[in-house]
């Protein structure tokens, strides 16, 4: 397995004129990322390799990131992730870059933090119809989830049942997402459909 730290710049339309289709996308500014660790089998029971993205405020970085960083040369980062069983030969203090790992046409996988909604009710979180009319004694009950209870036993609502509550800000996976372009001196790729998060939230690209 492969895979890069990008960040989510926004959304757009790519326009293929061989063919005429016009496909919404995503564009990601996926990499430089700099090798700042490597695990071995032998020392720490599996095979991954660890990289880093971004620069962060050195105040916000405590001590011990800042010593695990300086083995690579580097003094912040804003994400840190591994990726087991890398399929690229990487080293220590290596910059890999979004063309290092994609190809025009590859499919991938995008992992990301949904927007976050707040606490809505049932009929924007599960689709529900609500409870129906306003006559035969129905008042403001149109978008209400209807019964949700048991009797007198157990006088209480099952685990797991669908209510009124927070939704989104859940890690979310989208699976083959297709590279429409890559530009390779500027780390931009554009993936079609739609990757989960806000603009310039950070994203986990794996092919």
């Amino acid at each position: 397995m492969a895979g890069i730290i990008g960040k989510k710049l926004g959304m757009t339309s790519f326009y293929n004129a061989a063919e005429g289709i016009s496909t919404a996308c995503t564009i990601v500014e996926a990499g430089p990322c700099v090798v700042t660790q490597l695990k071995t089998k032998d020392k720490d029971g599996y095979e991954a390799v660890q990289l880093g993205f971004g620069n962060a405020k050195i105040k916000n970085t405590n001590s011990a990131t800042a010593g695990h960083l300086k083995k690579s040369g580097l003094e912040t980062v804003v994400k840190l992730k591994e990726f087991k069983n890398y399929a690229i030969s990487a080293k220590l203090g290596q910059s890999i870059n979004a063309s290092d790992v994609f190809q025009e046409g590859d499919f991938i996988d995008a992992i990301g933090t949904s927007k976050g909604k707040g606490f809505q009710g049932v009929v924007k979180r599960y689709n529900f119809s609500g409870v129906g009319g306003q006559t035969h004694g129905q008042h403001n009950r149109q978008r209400h989830p209807g019964s949700v209870g048991a009797c007198s036993f157990p006088a209480r609502t099952f685990p797991g049942i669908r209510m009124a509550g927070r939704m989104g800000t859940q890690r979310t996976k989208i699976q083959n997402l297709k590279v429409l372009k890559i530009y390779p001196e500027k780390n931009i790729l554009i993936i079609s459909g739609s990757i989960p998060g806000f603009n310039n939230s950070i994203v986990l690209l794996e092919k």
